[in-house]
């Protein structure tokens, strides 16, 4: 009977060091998954150095085409920029109620944060319809070449950050808060904030410098 029990101790203290190293695997999966994440994002960020850096080279290079200064309206442009920095702080607030595991309040402020990314990208389609039809389409000059190219990759990662979203509620209503979830969730904040930042860069080096 000694022995019995003594057995049954010993598997119950094997089965709790095995739970316990479970989790551990998964905190450290989950931690290698967001740092690598960060990886990703440097990359992303030298994307979009080389855009910079070639925009910066081709801005005055307007072939007797409209400038910058003719193109550009601060006022339209400050409006879709104002949408895009609501929208990061809105995924603040969905982090805050996911941290408090409040499921209404998350599913909220993910799609607060939707609308403004649609409405920011609806902005930024009509600026581009509207440069097309003014004969100021990515073909007039390397200038505006350049401008498409680095603002329209801005916009297709947005889209990206919104499809994203949009497969991670679907998992998160499916599945729930899990540990995998929730690192889905950080990955996604890093990369809507990262948008944001790389957006205050277009916003001034492209848009503010452009019409001043």
């Amino acid at each position: 009977m000694s022995t019995t029990t003594t057995l049954d101790t010993h598997a119950a203290h094997q089965g709790g060091h095995d739970h316990d190293h479970g989790h551990e695997e998964h905190h450290d999966a989950g931690g290698n998954t967001v740092l690598g994440f960060w990886v990703y994002l440097m990359s992303d960020c030298l994307i979009f150095a080389g855009l910079f850096a070639t925009y910066a080279v081709l801005a005055n290079a307007t072939a007797g085409g409209p400038t910058a200064k003719e193109l550009f309206d601060l006022r339209f442009v400050l409006v879709e920029t104002f949408l895009l920095l609501f929208s990061s702080l809105t995924f603040g607030f969905a982090m805050i109620s996911a941290a408090k595991r409040k499921m209404g309040g998350l599913y909220g402020w993910l799609a607060v944060t939707a609308l403004f990314g649609l409405g920011f990208l609806a902005m930024e389609l009509y600026e581009f319809n509207h440069l097309i039809h003014e004969g100021a389409g990515p073909g007039r000059s390397a200038f505006l070449s350049a401008f498409f190219t680095l603002v329209g990759t801005h916009g297709l990662h947005v889209t990206s950050g919104l499809l994203w979203m949009a497969v991670l509620v679907i998992q998160i209503a499916k599945n729930g808060l899990t540990a995998r979830n929730t690192t889905r969730l950080a990955c996604l904040s890093l990369f809507w904030h990262f948008l944001d930042i790389i957006w205050i860069g277009v916003f001034t080096i492209v848009y503010l410098l452009g019409a001043l």
